[in-house]
């Protein structure tokens, strides 16, 4: 049924389910009340018949008192029934206006023989007339305890049957009432039901148009609902993943443009001074030199190309950090075992000598985890760094390792309180940061790589007033193997 719409499908199995249960409280009902009517008219018939019986007793009873021999008992009609008194010999005693075929059969001779009890049935006559017969025992008459008799009472079912056909007709409209009403159920609750998946659809469809990822309306808490919800937070999850690309990409253009400007201008300016037609070429070839150029210094000179190198550095640098925040997933190569105190003193001493105007403050205590030695390091690095951009000269970063957990301090500005859940997150630079050297891109390593390795990064105000930057990461103190010292949780 695959191919078949699910509209399609809730619709018929609502019709199915309500006809079913439809005509089954018909059918349950029609049988209820076709065998209670059966039972009442039973009931009825048999209170007639005892009657009768009690009557034929004591006609019976007045006769022998009398010597007389009645040739036939006189016993009134039970609503147009035919009586008929016979005893267990097999003899009529009367028959009167009873159509041939109301006669006592051996079930009923045997209740005239047995002298208690009762006995119905149910047969047709030759015109067609169905007729509905009970046998109950006239009780005994002491003056003549050799006779036994009972009464047969017969009485056509016409009006019993037209009342069942009557039932039936309405049991059927019913049913049929029911199937419509199933119908119109079902194709209310197809519409009604998947107007939900109706507006996801055309949602997705408008995204797909558009691109417009605003949110859907989300209506109740069913399942359906839930379903939207989480469209909607995918919505939400694409948003900002597309938010954070227009970040990067502005951040990278400026980050682009500030040190290509700044080569260019120095290429222009070296190629001014050592190109085709300067004065030192002229010299240098024995020529005559045409118009003056400008001249520089050996110092001065130097120091164009040390700031072209660092320029070319710091682009370098800048394509590094897009290239490993491209990386979504978990490194492909195998963890190597890892002292994670000797990644951060060998970090410390790199960072010292980029920034020697910073004194460091550090205390570190073994730890050992399996990973990857270069994408740690490069986070390390990057708290490191991070804390020397914004320490002032002649401040201290303060670094500390213990039970896993890695904080690093500064003395600089610390970080408002409003950037304080951003600060690792990809492309993200406050409005202070924006003024600042870099990407914004480092932070964000720190916390792909603290993932990659089962670990989480915090950011709050040190207690010098600077930035407090940590990084857990799960392992154990000592060099023994994982399987006997499982990974240490972070200390309160």
């Amino acid at each position: 049924m695959s191919h078949v719409p699910l509209r399609t499908r809730i619709t018929a199995l609502v019709m199915v389910a309500v006809g079913v249960s439809v005509a089954l409280a018909s059918i349950a009902a029609f049988v209820t009340v076709r065998n209670q009517i059966l039972s009442q008219t039973d009931s009825t018939l048999l209170n007639h018949a005892n009657q009768a019986a009690q009557m034929v007793h004591d006609q019976d009873l007045e006769a022998y008192q009398l010597r007389q021999s009645l040739p036939y008992f006189d016993l009134p009609s039970y609503n147009d029934s035919n009586v008929v008194v016979f005893n267990s010999e097999e003899q009529t005693y009367r028959v009167k206006d009873t159509p041939p075929e109301v006669t006592p059969q051996e079930a009923d001779y045997t209740v005239a023989r047995t002298g208690g009890g009762s006995h119905f049935r149910t047969f047709t006559t030759d015109n067609g007339i169905r007729v509905r017969t009970v046998t109950v025992a006239v009780p005994q008459n002491p003056a003549l305890p050799s006779e036994q008799k009972a009464v047969l009472l017969a009485q056509s079912t016409h009006d019993t049957q037209q009342t069942l056909g009557r039932l039936t007709l309405v049991s059927v409209l019913v049913g049929i009432a029911g199937i419509a009403v199933a119908g119109s159920a079902g194709i209310t609750v197809g519409r009604t039901g998947l107007r939900p998946v109706d507006r996801l659809t055309e949602a997705t469809e408008y995204v797909a148009r558009t691109g417009d990822l605003r949110p859907i309306e989300v209506q109740g808490t069913d399942e359906l609902a839930r379903l939207a919800t989480s469209f909607n937070a995918m919505l939400t999850a694409l948003a900002r993943s597309q938010e954070h690309q227009r970040r990067l990409i502005a951040d990278a253009g400026h980050e682009l443009r500030t040190p290509l400007t700044s080569m260019r201008t120095n290429i222009d300016l070296l190629a001014q001074v050592f190109g085709p037609g300067s004065e030192d070429a002229a010299q240098g070839s024995g020529e005559v030199p045409g118009s003056p150029r400008p001249r520089i210094s050996d110092a001065d000179r130097a120091e164009l190309i040390a700031d072209v190198r660092a320029q070319m550095e710091e682009l370098s640098v800048l394509v590094g950090d897009l290239v490993e925040l491209s990386r979504d997933t978990k490194p492909q190569a195998a963890p190597e075992p890892v002292n994670l105190g000797d990644i951060v003193r060998q970090a410390v001493d790199r960072v010292r000598r980029r920034a020697p105007y910073l004194k460091f403050d550090i205390r570190v205590e073994p730890w050992f985890l399996e990973g990857d030695p270069a994408a740690l390091e490069r986070a390390v690095t990057n708290l490191l760094d991070n804390a020397a951009k914004w320490s002032p000269e002649q401040g201290t970063v303060t670094v500390r390792l213990a039970d896993g957990l890695l904080q690093v301090s500064d003395e600089g500005p610390g970080i408002a309180d409003a950037d304080l859940p951003h600060v690792f997150e990809r492309f993200y630079r406050s409005p202070e940061a924006r003024t600042m050297p870099g990407s914004g891109l480092g932070l964000a390593i720190v916390r792909q790589a603290a993932e990659n390795h089962g670990g989480r990064v915090a950011a709050a105000r040190a207690p010098s007033g600077g930035a407090l930057l940590g990084l857990w990461l799960p392992g154990r103190s000592t060099e023994a193997p994982a399987s006997d010292a499982g990974p240490a949780s972070p200390s309160a």
